[in-house]
């Protein structure tokens, strides 16, 4: 009997042990692994690096890194790397395995980073993103109908003007030729009008408000390229007749150059985008910002619009936790604290018409000329796009290229340049 009371007392205590085993010897959550409550797990012991512009934008990225690591734990660590630079650092630094786990980038490098597998789909949230997001911004994040990115603002650019010089702001490009004719003192390097000429996604405004475009079918096409058309080549032949009120070579009207111009009062009416109303706040200028004029054809100049996104990288070692911080940073109250620090406009339905926007004198009018912007295309071969592009914006206005040579010779060569791809 006793011998038989001691092999029930050993099987009670096997069970007992066995009862108190862990589930599994690792406890790490999987890719997509949720806890009981169906929510997304972040992997223990999770340290996430994010890259993201300088500015407003390393600002916001701090502050909803401390919000996210209060809620989940999770430390996250703020690089400050260009958005337009993030691309490229990825691709020799994610390897390298000292890349972003979560880096913000323009929308239309898209198609190129998932080309390239840069970066990984958005397949947990990728049903919020539809529901809750402009459309506009859903396909800028979608490459081949599936989503990748993460939407954290709709930008374009728009007229700014020195209130001190311009009363009220114009209505057309004639009024700003006539108001430059006056105000114009090249002695004094002070001009009524500048953008920055060279570079092709401020110029493309003139082109598309004419008829012209980049890739055809949306911008999704490209055997089809609209830059060297009828319409592109009026377009840019009104732009070249602008150096009759801003003489000067194309460097010499560049971002920086403009910049530093308008807040010097040496500007009075540039071409910019929101990222910039912190800069000339903080540099006193007062000013307004209206959309653009009308063209000579009486059209809206369609300028170009982007969205800013953030794309969770292939090679994070934290799948979860950067998937996480990037649905987090997304969620309609961060993007509206995004909006009050960097006052780009969030594109999530819920908040388009919130009355803190649409009463906002800095942030209304990018939405009113949002209304008539193309979105960059996002398709991969958009990236051989920008450089000829823009080479022919310059050489028509330094060197008086004819503009329909110059458009000829920027399309051969993204053709030629697609061909190898």
């Amino acid at each position: 009997m006793k011998k038989y009371l001691w092999l029930i007392l050993i099987l009670v205590i096997f069970m007992t042990f066995t009862a108190c085993a862990p589930e599994s010897q690792s406890s790490t959550p999987q890719p997509g692994e949720v806890n009981k409550d169906g929510k997304l797990l972040p992997e223990p012991g999770a340290k996430l690096l994010v890259w993201e512009s300088e500015g407003p934008e390393g600002e916001f990225i701090q502050y909803a890194a401390k919000k996210f690591t209060e809620k989940y734990g999770v430390e996250v660590v703020y690089e400050p790397v260009t958005h337009t630079d993030a691309p490229g650092k990825l691709a020799t630094d994610g390897p390298a395995g000292i890349g972003a786990d979560v880096f913000a980038a323009p929308h239309d490098k898209t198609g190129e980073l998932v080309a390239s597998g840069l970066i990984q789909e958005n397949d947990l949230f990728a049903d919020r993103i539809r529901n809750e997001f402009m459309q506009g911004a859903v396909d800028a994040v979608s490459f081949q109908g599936v989503v990748y990115g993460y939407p954290t603002g709709i930008e374009t650019y728009a007229l700014f003007y020195n209130k001190e010089y311009v009363k009220e702001p114009p209505k057309t490009y004639q009024d700003i030729v006539e108001f430059a004719k006056e105000f114009n003192d090249l002695a004094s390097n002070r001009f009524g009008f500048m953008w920055d000429v060279g570079n092709a996604y401020y110029s493309h405004s003139f082109v598309a408000g004419y008829g012209g475009y980049v890739f055809g079918k949306g911008g999704t096409d490209k055997d089809d390229i609209g830059l060297n058309s009828k319409e592109a080549v009026e377009g840019a032949k009104f732009l070249v007749s602008l150096k009759e009120i801003l003489p000067l070579k194309s460097d010499d009207t560049n971002y920086q150059v403009m910049d530093g111009m308008f807040k010097e009062g040496k500007a009075a009416m540039i071409i910019n985008g929101p990222w910039a109303v912190r800069g000339y706040q903080e540099a006193g200028v007062d000013f307004g910002i209206a959309p653009l004029p009308l063209l000579p054809n009486g059209e809206h100049p369609a300028s170009f619009s982007g969205v800013r996104t953030m794309f969770v990288s292939a090679y994070t070692k934290y799948p979860n936790a950067a998937k996480l911080f990037a649905d987090f940073i997304t969620s309609e109250e961060m993007l509206l604290k995004r909006y009050e620090i960097t006052k780009q406009i969030p594109p999530m339905k819920s908040l388009m018409n919130a009355d803190i926007i649409k009463s906002d004198l800095y942030a209304a009018p990018f939405l009113e000329q949002a209304q008539f912007a193309v979105p960059m295309p996002s398709i991969p071969q958009m990236g051989v796009v920008w450089e000829p592009y823009a080479r022919a914006f310059q050489v028509m206005w330094n060197d008086g290229v004819d503009p329909q040579k110059a458009l000829d010779e920027a399309v051969q060569t993204i053709k030629d340049a697609i061909a190898i791809q």
